[in-house]
């Protein structure tokens, strides 16, 4: 897994900027790359009333609008105030989802500050 390719992407669409006085978009950024080689990015969207997403959901919407659906590996980054970037955890939303759109994706490997993991070491007890 090329780890600095893939935070790489993620930080190109890692933008922060507001959309209305109470929406903001792109604080995360996301990269995913799938069986076939490809990367999908995305970036979150906060909206009030939690009708915002994350952005791997929403490089996951890119990757199922392209016909794709297993994940191999997964990062995503967070642009600080300074202007710096660092890799953070998906939430626990983020896990159970992206393991819910292919049956191997639990095996996908995620990208931390410090190590690689899965998805599995990160969601032990899944309800399925």
């Amino acid at each position: 897994m090329d780890w600095e390719k893939m935070i790489a992407k993620a930080e190109s669409v890692c933008t922060p900027r507001e959309l209305s006085q109470s929406s903001f978009a792109a604080s995360v950024g996301a990269a995913i790359v799938t069986e076939q080689g490809n990367i999908y990015t995305g970036v979150c969207i906060d909206t009030p009333c939690s009708m915002g997403f994350c952005a791997e959901h929403a490089a996951a919407a890119a990757m199922i609008t392209a016909g794709e659906n297993r994940i191999l590996g997964v990062v995503a980054v967070h642009k600080k105030e300074d202007g710096s970037f660092e890799v953070i955890p998906p939430c626990g939303r983020c896990r159970e989802f992206l393991c819910q759109l292919h049956d191997d994706n639990h095996l996908a490997q995620v990208k931390l500050s410090d190590r690689v993991v899965t998805l599995d070491d990160l969601l032990p007890f899944r309800w399925k």
